[in-house]
C-alpha cells in the first residue's frame, strides 16, 4: 500500500499558495485492507474512505470509462494492480494530475509542473472530452488563476468547444452546473469564468440570455464601454474587486438581461429592459435550481437597479414603494444588498471604476426614515386591520418627505 497526496494540494503547493483541502490515493489497496486500518466508506460510485482520525477522504486509485452522458456518465474500476499513472491520467488538467509522496517526491507523468510555470490550463488526455462538466471546471481555473497570467491552452479550448457543441452540456444536472457556476462567481476575477465560456461556445449553451448580451450597444453617454456585454463583464469585476456576497455577483450577471430583447432598430436606447428581463431572470434562475435568496435578489435588481441610479430624483411616494418592494421592515440585509448591486453597476463602466455612489448613503437614509415610524402610536389611536396599514404608509410617506427636504438642503 503506497499513498499520495495528489490534485489540489500539490498544484497549489509547487504555485506557494495556500493549502486547504488535501486529497489522497491510495495505491496497491483493497476495501478490505483500507476497512481494517479504521478507515470508513464513503461515497456509492467508488471506492472512498475517511481517514479515521484527520477526516480527510483517502480514495483507491482507479479507471473510468466512459458508459453515458454526463458528469455521471462513468463506470469505474478500482483494483490494487491500477497505477498511479493510470489513476492521473484520468483527471481534467495535467496541473491537477501531479501527486508527491510523504518526502515531497513529485510524480508528473503529465508534465503539470512544466504547464504550471508556462502559466498553462491544458488536458491531460483526450479523454477530457468525456466529460462536459470539465468545460465549467476549467473556465472555473481560468478564473481563479487569471491574476496569475494562466490561460486555457488553445488544444484545450478546442475541446471545450467540441464539447460544447456536442449537447452533453444540456446532460449536466442543475445542481453540478450551479456548484461550479457559484464557486467560479466568488473566484477573484469572475468575469474570465464567463469569457472562457463564451470562447468555447458554452455560454450561449447554458446561458444564452448573457451570451446575447454581447455586441448590443448602450448610450455611450451612459456606458462609456458601450457594449452591454462588455459592461456585464466590468460590474462582475467590481463586485469581486469590493468582495460582495455571491447573491450581488449573481444580481450583477443578471440585471441587465432585458438588453438582449431590444430590436435593433431601437439600439442603443433599451427602454423598459428592466421589465422585459424579469422572464429571462427567471428562467435561468430555474435553468439552475439557483438558491432563494440569489434567485429573490435578482428579480429585484434586474427590476428596480435603474431606480437605485435615479434615487436623489424619485418622489417621495415612488421611494416608499421601492423600500416596500424589498420588505426593509423584516429583510434590511436584502435592501443593504441591492444597493450594493446598483452600486458595482454604476463602477462597471470604462473610466468610472472609482467614481462616488452618493445614492448608496441616500437609499440607506431613506429606509432609517421609513423604520423610524412607530406603529404603537398608531394602534393606541384605535387603527387596526388595513386602516392601520394604510395610516403607516401615510406616516412613512411623511418621514420621507421630511427626508428628502432634509437631504436636498
Amino acid at each position: 500500500m503506497r499513498i499520495y497526496k495528489v490534485g489540489g494540494a500539490v498544484r497549489d503547493r509547487l504555485l506557494g499558495k495556500p493549502v486547504t483541502d488535501i486529497d489522497w490515493v491510495v495505491v496497491g489497496a483493497t476495501t478490505e485492507e483500507m476497512l481494517a486500518k479504521g478507515f470508513r466508506p464513503v461515497g456509492a460510485d467508488f471506492p472512498v474512505f475517511l481517514h479515521p482520525k484527520s477526516g480527510e477522504e483517502y480514495a483507491l486509485a482507479r479507471t473510468e470509462r466512459k458508459s453515458g452522458r454526463g458528469y455521471g456518465g462513468f463506470t469505474f474500476h478500482a483494483s490494487p494492480e491500477v497505477t498511479l499513472e493510470e489513476d492521473l491520467i484520468r483527471r481534467d488538467l495535467t496541473i491537477n494530475a501531479m501527486a508527491e509522496d510523504d518526502q515531497q517526491n513529485l510524480t508528473d507523468p503529465y508534465h503539470g509542473q512544466r504547464d504550471l510555470e508556462a502559466r498553462l490550463l491544458r488536458h491531460v488526455s483526450p479523454a477530457f472530452a468525456e466529460d462536459p462538466l470539465r468545460v465549467l471546471r476549467v473556465a472555473r481555473f481560468a478564473a481563479r488563476y487569471a491574476a496569475l497570467g494562466f490561460t486555457v491552452a488553445p488544444e484545450t479550448l478546442e475541446l471545450m468547444r467540441q464539447l460544447s457543441e456536442s449537447g452533453e452540456l444540456e446532460a449536466l444536472t442543475p445542481e453540478r452546473s450551479w456548484k461550479e457556476i457559484s464557486r467560479a462567481l466568488m473566484e477573484d476575477q469572475p468575469q474570465v469564468f464567463v469569457e472562457v465560456l463564451r470562447a468555447c461556445g458554452a455560454l450561449k449553451v447554458l446561458m444564452p440570455e448573457v451570451d446575447a448580451l454581447f455586441g448590443v450597444p448602450q448610450p455611450p453617454a451612459h456606458h462609456p464601454e458601450i457594449d452591454t456585454g462588455a459592461h456585464t463583464l466590468s460590474v462582475l469585476q467590481q463586485a469581486a474587486t469590493h468582495k460582495q456576497p455571491l447573491t450581488v455577483r449573481w444580481a450583477c450577471l443578471l440585471h441587465d438581461l432585458g438588453k438582449g430583447l431590444t430590436p435593433e432598430e431601437e439600439w442603443p436606447r433599451h427602454i423598459a429592459h428592466e421589465f422585459k428581463g424579469l422572464k429571462l431572470i427567471k428562467a435561468v434562475n430555474e435553468r439552475f435550481k439557483v438558491p432563494r435568496d440569489c434567485q429573490e435578489l435578482a428579480l429585484l435588481v434586474g427590476e428596480y437597479h435603474t431606480h437605485g441610479h435615479r434615487a436623489l430624483e424619485l418622489k417621495p411616494s415612488t421611494l416608499l414603494e421601492l423600500l416596500q418592494s424589498f420588505d426593509i421592515y423584516r429583510r434590511p440585509q436584502r435592501f443593504e444588498e441591492f444597493i450594493a448591486a446598483c452600486e458595482m453597476d454604476a463602477r462597471g463602466r470604462e473610466g468610472l471604476e472609482e467614481r462616488s455612489y452618493p445614492q448608496a448613503d441616500y437609499l440607506r437614509g431613506a429606509a432609517t426614515a421609513a423604520r423610524s415610524v412607530a406603529v404603537q402610536p398608531l394602534l393606541e389611536k384605535g387603527f387596526k386591520g388595513p386602516e392601520l396599514g394604510e395610516a403607516i404608509k401615510r406616516e412613512r410617506l411623511k418621514a420621507l418627505k421630511a427626508y428628502k427636504e432634509t437631504a436636498s438642503t
